[in-house]
């Protein structure tokens, strides 16, 4: 199995008639699955990134395009797996924002309450964002459950510098602490030589070390930052990289003595700055070293969109939809 798989950037959009294709056939293959594994048995398939990328590919989408993720999860929810116990939240861009009222919404129609699948979307966004700062930003979020509470994050994330983009898959991890510490996560991409990964087990000490920083005296921390301090090669603190409003956020944290490291996370306006900032000085005055190792882990049936490795197949496409249909009736 690989470690690691490039999902680069593609310029175009999917065209309507395999878009449509894609919705039909993808939502028959997803009722199979819940037919036959139920409900859980398909979100633990698509929290693995293999087999959502030979979905994606068996779909007709390109193999190994960052937009394969983007569009298959715009298919499946529009193809409105609700009547199968399964809920897709969240989306692209400004559609990721409106996630937790999604997640209200279909929670009230499943009859549970959604105060901590609302808490796990939050917070697994925090995480890839905050505590994996890997270069890749965020653009994309969804949040697939069931009405047992079972859930599966799957979020992407473009580096604008190289042109790829970066999946992360989340298998439902309790909140709390498991959430932070070596969570049920997968991800895909291009491996990078140097990531600041605070969710792993040699990160541990550096966590400690950043709470215990939080009871000391904010203004000594100030004093802390060098101009120049150089951790690792290429990346390196200034403080100018620390605002007003930045410091601020530190006393609030320093006033609210966080009891975990999740606490911590999870306090409101605490963004990846900080968090470097806090990383820096437990260097410093514990001498701590986080981890910096990537946590990156890791052919067609109908054809692809570009042509590769041959133009998508429209008759074969809808024998196949037609067949599903017969089996999932």
């Amino acid at each position: 199995m690989p470690k690691s798989i490039d999902l680069p950037l593609h310029g175009g959009s999917c065209p309507p008639w395999l878009f449509k294709r894609m919705r039909k056939l993808g939502k028959l293959i997803s009722i199979a699955i819940i037919e036959e594994y139920k409900t859980k048995g398909f979100l633990q398939r698509m929290s693995n990134p293999i087999f959502f990328q030979a979905l994606g590919s068996f779909l007709g989408f390109d193999w190994h395009s960052s937009g394969l993720t983007t569009t298959v999860l715009g298919a499946l929810k529009s193809a409105d797996l609700s009547d199968y116990g399964i809920f897709i939240a969240g989306g692209k861009g400004k559609t990721s924002r409106k996630t937790p009222d999604q997640i209200s919404k279909f929670s009230d129609s499943a009859g549970i309450d959604p105060t901590d699948l609302i808490t796990a979307s939050r917070m697994t966004a925090k995480v890839d964002t905050l505590l994996i700062q890997d270069g890749y930003n965020l653009y994309h979020h969804n949040f697939i459950f069931d009405d047992k509470k079972n859930w599966v994050v799957i979020q992407q994330g473009m580096n604008n510098n190289n042109g790829y983009a970066r999946r992360y898959h989340w298998n439902k991890t309790e909140l709390g602490d498991t959430l932070i510490k070596n969570p049920n996560e997968s991800l895909i991409g291009f491996k990078e030589n140097v990531v600041l990964n605070l969710t792993g087990k040699q990160s541990e000490e550096s966590r400690k070390a950043m709470l215990d920083i939080l009871s000391e005296d904010v203004n000594r921390l100030k004093r802390s930052i060098s101009p120049l301090y150089y951790f690792p090669k290429r990346h390196y603190i200034l403080p100018t990289d620390l605002t007003k409003k930045d410091w601020e956020l530190i006393s609030i944290a320093h006033e609210i003595q966080p009891r975990s490291f999740y606490e911590l996370v999870h306090l409101k306006g605490f963004g990846q700055k900080k968090i470097r900032a806090l990383v820096l000085l437990s260097k410093i005055l514990y001498g701590t070293e986080p981890d910096w190792k990537d946590p990156v882990k890791y052919s067609f049936a109908h054809g692809g969109k570009d042509g590769f490795p041959y133009p998508v197949d429209k008759e074969l496409y809808d024998n196949t939809i037609s067949f599903l249909n017969e089996i999932v009736r």
